[in-house]
């Protein structure tokens, strides 16, 4: 039976990868192998056996990039893995279909664009259309996910849109109000004007481009005192000075905050004034903080003085109860109002130490206009425009106002001072505001995610969960939580935390899962009512709910019950939830708990895994914890992986515009999934960092990863399809059938063979310990290595054992290759499944069991029993014979070839080209002795030296140790003897003592170094013995090469290229591995001699039967012809 065992014809030397993913996909879809990954592994008592995996759901109204598929990827890759570990991993897919993205999809579809247009066209209507467009792309995303190789249950899938879910969800918003943990209030919050909607503080931090920088204009304006407490150096007259870089909430001014502990002063100037006020001598006094007077000296200092003239000094607490005429007049005699108030917050670092405050536009003067009792105002209708009374300003939107306002505010300053020419229109500017200064400012300003318009902080009226409530738990559970990487946990997410806010979870929209609170409509009989499901609705509105959007929960009324007059109305309030509840509500929603499968989400919660990229951690990482600790007061996964960003190949955030990714459909048809998911698993964005994407590291991927592990499975069933010998036949089309190593055949086999096995197995233990903790980068870098081992290692240095047959050589490749692609399967998982099922033509290798190394199942072997016996342990998938110090002794080879292959390179010697000798240094020879055969090969050496690494070794090619003190280490012990030190031991004035400690002379004498203080360097210098070159060995030692060529060495090595060109030959004459040939070449006069003294070589290497040479001008020839 020849390889591939799954299907009929040979391998190809060379995969068209993509075409190859596309005919496994296939299989996999007549085969219904996903289905029967899930159901191999028995779910266990309770689900005990079930491993939870929550797979954040998309919206499906966009089609997937980058971070989707890298996040695809990840959320592939440790299911895969867990099932093949034995556990039951469900997969089913979601769906987030509520929000504004999916609004703002529908009134693009629908042609209009203000929230009044959408009353107009009736909420049915539109909510109709907003469940249209959330599936828009649902086949795409389909075809997407599938042709990643990433298997996920699309049939059984879940929708935020579905009853199920939405009575879930406002199931945990009655628990949140039974525990008292959700209020309504009027709070300032993030307010995007253009979609008619405030925003989380979450939601401004969970991406680096929500702020961008911005140009506004920035004022410093002087309110006009009124009144001032007894004794103070504040007089009527006097102007508070505020700078603010949001001119359009000057009209709603009610109050300026002063630092309570801030020095402020009382400067006087008669700079500021101008034609008669001036001629007549007038001065103006300016109140600002001490700190800030110098920013402001310009404008505050008279003529030929060297300073403003600070006329009083006192205290933001002594300036409090300051009362002054309010900048507009639109609110003046406002409660309260208008009069300076104590704010700890207020600093210096800017402006001028006062605050102007409009409570309803700031969360810091909300909070202080509460406490001093002043009602906010808010003259600012829902689209961002002025109301009434701002009539000034009425209609024109607040950014827009900026400009009218300063205009105006000049007029009135310029007519303060005397500098109108006649009279100006300045709108309701109270008599004595004044304009110092106006100027541009770039700051770093908040804009909405959805439609990048710079946001406005406004007061809403919101329902709230109260965080502040629950933040010390939160911050508790966070520590039951396993991070990766692993400074998430305290860094990010738990300084997020440590910084909570209660949380605005109610928007006034259209679309989303419905606040399930009624009201009273009569203010004189309250009543608030709170729903948890669809029973409870049933039973009070008398009613089957079969929907739970709007309109038609809107319709649901009642008589008030505590009502005598039966006249109030119990309406449900119009807010839908923020679409961040239903992603947070997921966990228990996806399966209607608690209405159904309670008992098993009691025993799967919190999930075992979730992944999402690093901003989830102010998103879905938080919404989920939060609920998670306020309804079920456990943590919602025991495990994460916070990824990083995804960038175009210019470090840029993806642009389609600038073109700087490549098209994720040209990656799939030109390298396969598996490049793009070995690049995106491998990388350090899986560890917390960036990653740019681009051609060349998905296509290193292939070169790196891909090709070499084909190379070696079509370099294994080429040679044993053509071994005929093995087969016990004649046949050449018998070939040979390999068998996995035992432990009792091990024993007695290679040291070659025994170091790749048992390299193989250390392989298994460090990928299973590497993916059971997620790290996802960390298992593909061993496997990286590992097909180093495999392919420039073992395979290289074996090739002439599969030539001759050898038995122990195929059942090891086989051995190794079998157990490889289990270890690979989750991490490419269409290449290693092709190779498997050609290999072992079984079903699939994602249904077979992860590789056990029975090592692993043993308990430490001892002198008298080295290994286990098949009958005391589980039978693993390799054996475990112990290789004592095989692997160090030949990881130490490999060095050494690849140090002196480095030497031959460096002197442009090629390989072919064979050398006298080579020396090699290390610290025990007596364990290379049994490898100076597979030295010479590996090296092309005639001789291998072996000798120990000492210094009369050392000294003898020209080897030194330098040694190199660190100056910051060691200064603060040494104190200025340091620079003695560092000049001795650049001059070699340093030795060992008894103990090792290394010892420098200066001119005051020895100084003892600590290991932390240097670090010593072997390097090379010259040597005396001729033609020689010396590098170090990457573990102690050194490798010394001699390039001396002798005319014998020329000949040989002149015979091996011709050997070399033959084999070109046979290639590309199509010839099979074992054809026999006769063979002419032609070469130049004097190199007839050189192949006749070779003839031998020349024929065997090439299976020549009749070797024919003769002399020619000009370059050799050969030619190749079939015996």
């Amino acid at each position: 039976m020849a390889y591939p065992l799954h299907r009929s014809g040979d391998v190809p030397a060379s995969p068209d990868l993509p075409a190859l993913e596309r005919e496994v996909l296939e299989y996999w879809a007549q085969d219904h192998t996903f289905q029967a990954s899930v159901e191999k592994n028995d779910a266990g008592e309770q689900g005990s056996n079930e491993f939870v995996f929550y797979d954040g759901p998309p919206f499906a109204n966009g089609l997937p990039h980058y971070g989707h598929l890298l996040t695809g990827y990840a959320k592939d890759v440790v299911p895969r893995y867990q099932t093949m570990r034995g556990r039951r991993v469900e997969r089913r897919f979601g769906w987030d279909t509520h929000g504004l993205p999916a609004e703002l999809e529908a009134m693009s579809q629908l042609g209009i664009k203000t929230k009044d247009e959408i009353v107009e066209l009736g909420i049915e209507k539109f909510n109709a259309a907003c469940r249209q467009s959330v599936l828009k792309y649902t086949g795409e995303w389909r075809e997407y996910v599938t042709r990643q190789a990433r298997w996920v249950d699309f049939d059984h899938d879940y929708k935020t849109m579905d009853l199920p879910f939405m009575e879930s969800v406002i199931w945990g918003f009655k628990q949140l109000w039974d525990k008292g943990l959700v209020y309504e209030g009027f709070r300032v919050l993030p307010y995007c004007w253009n979609d008619q909607t405030p925003l989380s503080n979450h939601e401004l931090r969970m991406d680096d481009d929500v702020y961008q920088t911005r140009n506004d204009p920035a004022l410093t304006v002087g309110f006009s005192v009124t009144s001032a407490p007894e004794g103070s150096v504040v007089v009527p007259g006097d102007k508070l000075l505020i700078w603010t870089t949001t001119p359009w909430t000057l009209p709603s001014n009610l109050l300026v905050m002063a630092g309570p502990d801030v020095e402020y002063v009382v400067v006087e100037s008669a700079s500021a004034g101008t034609g008669a006020e001036a001629a007549a001598g007038t001065t103006r006094r300016y109140v600002l903080a001490a700190e800030r007077l110098a920013a402001y000296a310009r404008e505050l200092t008279d003529e030929g003085a060297d300073a403003p003239r600070v006329v009083g000094r006192l205290t933001g607490a002594e300036l409090a109860g300051t009362t002054y005429r309010p900048p507009f007049t639109y609110y003046e005699g406002h409660e309260n109002a208008h009069r300076v108030v104590v704010g700890d917050f207020v600093t210096t670092t800017d402006g001028t130490g006062l605050v102007h405050g409009a409570p309803a536009f700031g969360e810091d003067d909300k909070i202080v206009a509460d406490e001093a009792g002043i009602a906010a105002v808010l003259p600012v209708g829902a689209d961002g425009r002025f109301t009434y009374p701002v009539t000034d300003y009425a209609g024109v939107q607040v950014f827009d106002a900026n400009a009218l306002i300063i205009d105006h505010l000049k007029a009135a300053t310029r007519s303060a001072l005397g500098q109108a020419q006649e009279p100006e229109e300045s709108g309701s500017v109270s008599e004595g505001t004044v304009l110092l200064r106006r100027e541009s400012y770039a700051h770093s300003y908040p804009h909405c995610w959805r439609c990048r318009q710079p946001l406005i902080y406004m007061g809403v009226s919101s329902w709230f969960v109260a965080v502040t409530k629950v933040k010390e738990r939160m911050l508790a559970l966070n520590e039951e939580i396993a991070w990766t990487p692993e400074h998430i946990q305290h860094g990010i997410f738990g300084k997020w935390l440590e910084n909570a806010r209660d949380w605005s979870i109610t928007r006034n929209r259209f679309w989303g899962s419905p606040v399930p609170v009624w009201k009273s409509d009569d203010p004189a009989h309250p009543r608030v009512d709170v729903y948890g499901s669809l029973a409870e609705l049933q039973a009070d509105f008398g009613v089957e709910v079969t929907d739970l959007h709007r309109p038609f929960i809107d319709d649901l009324t009642r008589p008030n019950p505590d009502d005598p007059t039966g006249k109030s109305t119990m309406r449900r309030v119009e807010d839908v939830m923020d679409v961040w509840v239903d992603s947070g509500s997921m966990p228990y929603a996806q399966v209607h708990y608690p209405f159904e499968n309670a008992d098993w989400f009691e025993h799967h919660y919190p999930g075992d895994f979730i992944v999402e990229y690093i901003g989830q951690t102010r998103g879905w990482f938080y919404t989920l914890h939060v609920l998670a600790t306020a309804i079920m007061d456990r943590p919602a996964f025991k495990s994460a992986i916070s990824h990083g960003i995804v960038l175009g190949s210019d470090g840029r955030k993806m642009s389609k515009s600038l073109r700087n990714y490549p098209d994720v459909n040209e990656v799939f048809d030109r390298d396969g999934s598996d490049a793009m998911r070995w690049f995106l698993m491998s990388s350090p964005i899986l560890r917390g960092g960036n990653l740019m994407v681009t051609e060349e590291g998905i296509r290193d991927a292939v070169r790196q990863v891909l090709l070499p592990l084909w190379s070696t499975y079509y370099f294994f069933t080429l040679y044993a399809n053509n071994a005929t010998r093995l087969g016990g036949s004649d046949d050449a089309a018998a070939g040979y059938q390999a068998e996995r190593v035992t432990d009792e055949r091990m024993a007695g086999m290679a040291a070659i063979d025994r170091y790749v096995l048992a390299k193989a197995g250390d392989l298994v233990t460090d990928v299973t310990r590497r993916l059971d903790a997620y790290d996802i980068a960390g298992a593909c870098e061993s496997v990286r290595v590992f097909l180093d081992v495999l392919t420039n290692w073992y395979v290289r240095t074996q090739r002439d054992r599969f030539w001759a047959e050898d038995a122990d050589a195929f059942d090891t490749l086989y051995t190794v290759l079998e157990v490889l692609c289990r270890v690979m399967a989750p991490l490419a998982p269409l290449l290693t499944d092709e190779i498997w099922r050609g290999l072992t033509g079984g079903r699939s290798v994602h249904l077979a069991d992860w590789p056990v190394r029975r090592v692993d199942l043993t308990p430490t072997p001892t002198p008298e029993v080295p290994f286990a016996t098949a009958a005391e342990v589980e039978v693993g998938d390799l054996p475990s014979v112990d290789v004592g110090n095989l692997i160090a002794a030949m990881d130490e080879v490999r060095a050494v070839v690849s140090t002196s292959l480095s030497l031959r390179k460096a002197n442009k010697l090629r390989v072919r080209q064979p050398l006298a000798r080579l020396t090699v240094a290390v610290e025990d020879p007596a364990a290379l002795a049994d490898y100076v055969g597979l030295l010479r090969t590996e090296l092309n050496v005639k001789e291998i030296e072996l000798v120990q690494a000492d210094a009369g070794t050392a000294e003898r090619f020209g080897i030194v140790e330098r040694l190199a003190v660190n100056a910051r280490a060691a200064g603060p012990r040494l104190g200025r003897g340091v620079q003695a030190v560092i000049k001795g031991a650049k001059a070699g004035a340093w030795t060992r003592d008894a103990d090792g400690v290394v010892v420098v002379t200066t001119d005051d004498g020895d100084v003892a170094l600590l290991e932390a203080e240097y670090e010593l360097t072997t390097v090379v210098g010259g040597s005396a013995e001729g033609a020689l070159a010396a590098a170090v060995l990457p573990g102690g030692g050194f490798a010394v090469l001699d390039l001396t060529l002798t005319p014998e060495l020329e000949a040989e090595g002149y015979a091996r290229d011709v050997v070399r060109d033959v084999q070109d030959a046979r290639k590309a004459a199509g010839l099979e591995v074992g054809d026999r040939i006769a063979l002419t070449l032609t070469v130049p006069a004097d190199k007839v001699a050189a192949v006749e003294a070779h003839r031998d070589l020349v024929s065997a290497e090439t299976l020549a039967v009749s070797l024919a040479v003769s002399a020619a001008d000009g370059d050799r020839t050969v030619q190749v012809v079939k015996a």
